[in-house]
């Protein structure tokens, strides 16, 4: 549990005002080998939870899409050649390191694509202005959650709804194994790709006490979204949450 203006950074608890900082640090290093790595450490398989967050999102053609935390732009790309011409997809990030990888990515796959460096906690967005928001992989290093999902909620336009794809909590047989990759292998990988071990232990840590998938759940309905459900993905390692705003 968390003291008042305290908050997890991994397993230590520091200064709510200092995680952003942290956060920033991770990125910042690990940013030139971030996709590698998502291919290394999952095998793959984050490619597949992206393809079935996006099939899940209800965007079509000329739908509005905010890419919460989009990093390197994967999802974005995913939305914009679901919307087609006629809708908006907008990539966001707090990390300017990450957001420029993004960019390029998306440039460099023939997407002009409008970006934002921009706090979640802080959307600078009108209200009810998004058909879709997602965020992957993102929510679990924000420090206030419960502000950034009010802020989600804000810019959602009646009958849209918020994904939110992040690591959760794995079925009970399964977690001394993945215990074990989380915290021996991972970080070995880590410090083999990107000369940096501590940022994937970091990432370890900060899975196991991000909230499980009810909590999250409930967390959303505090938010404001309603028929809120999440459905597992490689035996809870992932789950999709969605909400919908009515």
């Amino acid at each position: 549990m968390n003291t008042p203006n305290q908050t997890h950074f991994g397993f230590r608890q520091i200064a709510e005002a200092d995680k952003a900082r942290h956060v920033a640090g991770v990125f910042d290093s690990v940013f030139q080998r971030y996709d590698l790595m998502n291919d290394l450490m999952s095998g793959g398989l984050h490619r597949l939870w992206k393809a079935f967050t996006v099939a899940r999102s209800g965007a079509r053609e000329g739908s509005r899409v905010l890419d919460v935390a989009g990093g390197t732009g994967d999802l974005s790309l995913s939305f914009a050649r679901r919307v087609g011409k006629s809708g908006e997809v907008w990539l966001t990030d707090i990390n300017n390191a990450m957001l420029t990888r993004g960019r390029d990515r998306l440039l460099d796959r023939g997407r002009l694509l409008p970006v934002a460096q921009c706090d979640a906690e802080g959307l600078p967005f009108p209200d009810a202005y998004f058909d879709c928001v997602s965020v992957a992989f993102g929510l679990r290093n924000m420090t206030r959650k419960d502000r950034a999902l009010a802020e989600m909620f804000r810019v959602l336009r009646p009958g849209g709804r918020l994904l939110v794809l992040e690591f959760s909590h794995i079925f009970k047989p399964f977690a001394p194994l993945y215990d074990f990759y989380s915290f021996r292998i991972i970080p070995r990988i880590g410090r083999l790709v990107t000369q940096d071990e501590e940022s994937y232990r970091y990432l370890a840590e900060s899975i196991r006490v991000h909230p499980d998938q009810q909590t999250l759940k409930a967390m959303m309905e505090r938010a404001g979204f309603e028929d809120v459900d999440y459905f597992n993905l490689t035996m809870g390692v992932v789950a999709l949450h969605r909400g919908f705003r009515f």
